[in-house]
């Protein structure tokens, strides 16, 4: 790999930023120190003590769902949906080869040049539906967050392949492909367990509630490279995902963090990753639709000091152009609601004007608070 030349510190926004170089490579350069520009605030800084990805490990439940129709997973599913917000699915039928291809695709993407990575940079890509960049939304961040990412609109397959960066435009339309079952019975069981009508697993969810539920789905490839100084800044600040459901891939570093419930609220429970094992998250939109029954939770990356990471979450959300507020049924049999109605695109734009706040964009669409 050519030298990379070192840099002032006033120019590292230019070289990491606008350069399309983002926090790889500032890692590939060998920096020392952490640049001024990623030092978070103390209260926002989550460090363990040897930041390995070790912590408190195994609280968010597991769920094999080996047995579709079964009542009992069924009805694990639903709980860990209500309790925590957070669980890990196993036995679910995306084959091992898929998940292993699409992590070693990112690799690949992320180690082109940055001359090839700034091709898809926002002014740059050939289309909006393929975003490369780096931390959240550097325009507003005070800090920003050590990451990389591609972010990839799914629209269809044929733009995927006409669109998609060749480096990995396979393994993660694969992936997307072969997490649609799970998807879509993740959504049944859910809806089942709202009582809102006689859902049975086989039957598929009529038009209209599937473009509200999961209208859209976003694949992001994420790239955490090893930072000098990790106990100064964060992978991804404090938040919870705007989507319908997340669907998460880890390797095998470990990293991510979910607020734990009930008693454990003040605690942050490691996601400790297993093989073959996908991660579910409820999102904001979930919440709202549900009345506030399934809950969204907060969650958090750690910087590491020892490793790179990857993570692949597919986005599941409604269709931008509808809106989200409490499934009608719901209403309909008395709950009062919850939160008010939105154009989703509406807030989820409000959800990228801002850095990473906690859950500060739900509460925004809440009546009462």
């Amino acid at each position: 790999m050519a030298k990379i030349p070192l840099i002032c510190l006033e120019n590292i926004n230019e070289y990491v930023l606008n350069q399309g170089h983002g926090v790889k490579g500032l890692a590939d350069m060998g920096v020392k120190c952490l640049p001024k520009q990623y030092i978070h605030p103390q209260e926002e800084r989550f460090f363990t003590s040897n930041n390995d990805g070790t912590g408190e490990d195994g609280s968010i439940p597991i769920i094999d769902m080996s047995n579709l129709g079964d009542h009992t997973m069924e009805t694990l599913i639903c709980n860990a949906a209500e309790k925590w917000g957070f669980f890990q699915i196993i036995n679910h039928g995306v084959p091992l080869k898929v998940l292993e291809d699409v992590k070693v695709a990112t690799y690949r993407f992320f180690e082109l040049s940055a001359e090839e990575k700034s091709k898809y940079l926002k002014e740059n890509s050939p289309t909006s539906c393929v975003r490369y960049g780096t931390s959240f939304v550097p325009q507003v961040e005070r800090a920003l967050e050590w990451k990389d990412y591609l972010s990839l609109l799914f629209v269809s397959e044929e733009e995927a392949l006409a669109l998609w960066p060749l480096a990995c435009r396979a393994e993660a339309l694969e992936y997307m492909k072969s997490s649609e079952n799970v998807i879509r019975n993740l959504v049944k069981i859910l809806m089942k367990g709202l009582n809102i009508h006689d859902i049975d697993i086989d039957i598929d969810i009529d038009e209209k509630k599937e473009s509200l539920i999961m209208g859209a789905k976003r694949i992001n490839l994420n790239y955490y490279p090893k930072c000098p100084n990790p106990e100064l800044t964060v992978g991804v600040g404090r938040h919870s995902d705007v989507s319908t459901l997340t669907v998460l891939l880890q390797d095998d570093v470990g990293g991510l963090y979910v607020r734990g419930s009930g008693a454990e609220a003040e605690s942050w429970i490691h996601v400790a990753p297993m093989k073959g094992a996908l991660v579910i998250n409820i999102g904001d939109a979930l919440e709202i639709l549900s009345n506030g029954k399934y809950k969204s939770v907060e969650h958090r990356v750690t910087a590491n000091g020892r490793n790179n990471r990857v993570s692949i979450p597919i986005f599941v959300n409604p269709n931008p152009n509808l809106i989200i507020a409490p499934l009608q049924e719901l209403i309909d049999r008395g709950e009062m609601p919850k939160y008010r109605e939105l154009l989703y695109l509406d807030y989820v734009n409000y959800f990228f004007q801002k850095p990473h706040d906690g859950k500060a964009t739900i509460e925004f669409a809440k009546l009462f608070n």
